[in-house]
Order: C-alpha cells, then structure tokens, then sequence
C-alpha cells in the first residue's frame, strides 16, 4: 500500500498533479468512489487520502458519489486516515446555503440570499429582493443550475411551468442579482488555509467561470489573469479558509458595481488550479501542492 490515495472521478483534470506527483517520485494510489465499501473494514486505501470529489459530478452521472463520498471520508477518518478536505469540507462545499451562512458569520457582505426547499416559497422569497435576481441550485457546479428573472411575472411563470432550477438535494437559493464590476470576479486559492495565488476571471456575464476549462474549452470566452488582491481580500480568504478547516480550496469574491461592496459567494473545495498555469501564473501551484501532500505523509508515518 502506498502513503497517498488521490480519490477522484473527473477522467482529465488531475493528470497535472497526477505528473507533478511522479516527477517528485512520489507515489500514490488512484482511487474511485465507484464500487463498494464495508462499513466494518477498519482500513483505508492508504494513510493519507486525498478528497478530489467535484460537485459538478451529478453533471455527469446521474449516480454521482457526492453522497456516498461523505460518508465514505468519514468512514477512512474514523480508520486513522489523515483525510485531505474530509467530510466536513465536503458538506460545506455542497451546500451554497452553508457557505453563505459561514461566510455572513465572519462579518463579511455576500449577495443577498434567500433559501428555500419548496417551489411554493420561491415568490414569496423573491419579493424580499430586488429584481433581477437569480435562482441557484445548492449543488451547482460548472456554472449548473442558475437561472436568471428580470421580473416577479416571469418568475412567477417559471414556477407556474416547473420551469425552475433543480438541486440534487432540494434545495434552492433565491439570490439578487449582482452586477459585477467590470464584468470580473477574483478567485482566490488557498493552501493549507493561507494564500496561494489569485486570478481574475472574466466570462462576459456567463455563470460557467470554471478556470480549470478555460483554457481546454474551445471558444469558452473566458479570459483569466493573475492579480494581487488587496490585503484585506486576501485576510478574508484566509479567515473563510480557516473557519471552514479548509486545506485545499478556492473563495470566489466579485465587486458589487451598485456599491463597491466586495461580496463572496463561492467556496470551492476541489479548487483543481487554473489550467495552464504558466502561462497564466509564470509558476505552477502543483508544485507547491505536492510539497504539502509530502508534509503531511511525513505527520502520517
């Protein structure tokens, strides 16, 4: 058995990792969440596991292992396993209504939001807001699952026609609409709860801004450059990325263009790094990455 199990279900996006981590020889067991696993075995696929479980599985299997993976990480954890974003960072990042309270709990500004689980509470909700706003999936990913209303009759003809976003878990957020400043958000990656590196990501008003895509998906429209975020971005990152155990993971942040407000809406736990960093970066994260994955097989031994 090797020190390191990478768990994962995506097919291409960890393969840079996958080479950062054999050109430092260090090795490592690819796991699946596919198959089975025995609530009774006290063993796991090795002493530190890894978690790189996307959200935006269930956009690619209706029986996608969000779920199971929960319970599955919890299940290695209570076996001695060092679990790298275990469970709990797990439930957070699939849910945009607990990351939303997190964040509001640390004082910082967030789009205003509400939450509901019944479509017959989603008008009701909306005429708290302002108009346009946004109806969002609890488990998005890629951009999934929001739609945007221009009015309270349009809104209220989606629900009428079932014509509402769904979520995996039920769950719908009835969010206003933000106009972004300049038409970018900030991503701001974290490793081992402090700063990383920050990109500003620009897709034209497209929800989808994956940066691990951009650069792949022909004709995406997304355009990405590294920036230096202000300390106090930069402090609230950190502070988000503490409060949630988070030891890999991106906060998303956008400039509210009606106030100036910086407004956080995102924690990404499986954070896969911007693609072609070099080009974008002039460094790759990866390295630092394997060097932390390296720390922490040296705690578990």
């Amino acid at each position: 058995m090797t020190d390191l199990a990478i768990l994962y279900e995506h097919p291409l996006w960890f393969e840079p990792l996958f080479a950062a981590l054999d050109r430092r020889g260090v090795a490592f067991t690819r796991a699946t969440p596919d198959g089975f696993w025995n609530p009774a075995d006290q063993s796991a696929p090795a002493p530190v596991v890894f978690n790189r479980i996307a959200m935006s599985s269930f956009l690619r299997s209706d029986e996608h292992p969000i779920f199971d993976t929960m319970a599955m990480l919890d299940h290695w954890r209570r076996t001695g396993a060092r679990v790298i974003n275990g469970t709990d960072v797990l439930a957070i990042d699939a849910s945009k209504a607990r990351q939303l309270s997190l964040i509001a709990s640390l004082g910082l500004a967030i789009p205003e939001t509400r939450v509901v689980h019944r479509a017959a509470d989603v008008v009701p909700a909306a005429q708290t807001l302002r108009f346009p706003l946004v109806v969002k999936a609890n488990i998005g990913g890629s951009g999934a699952g929001i739609i945007r209303f221009d009015s309270l009759d349009e809104l209220r003809t989606a629900v009428a026609d079932a014509g509402l976003p769904s979520s995996v878990d039920g769950v719908l957020l009835v969010q206003e609409y933000v106009p972004v400043r300049d038409g970018a958000i900030t991503r701001i990656e974290t490793l081992d709860r402090k700063f990383l590196y920050a990109i500003e990501v620009a897709g034209g008003g497209a929800f989808d801004l994956c940066p691990a895509d951009a650069c792949v998906v022909p004709g995406s429209g997304i355009k990405m450059a590294a920036v230096e975020p202000s300390h106090t971005l930069k402090d609230a990152a950190e502070a988000i990325a503490r409060a949630v155990d988070l030891d890999v993971g991106g906060v998303e942040v956008m400039i509210d263009d009606r106030d100036g407000v910086a407004r956080f809406y995102d924690i990404n736990a499986l954070s896969n790094f911007v693609a072609k960093p070099l080009d974008v970066l002039g460094w790759d994260p990866h390295d630092r990455l394997v060097d932390y994955l390296v720390e922490q097989i040296e705690k578990a031994r």
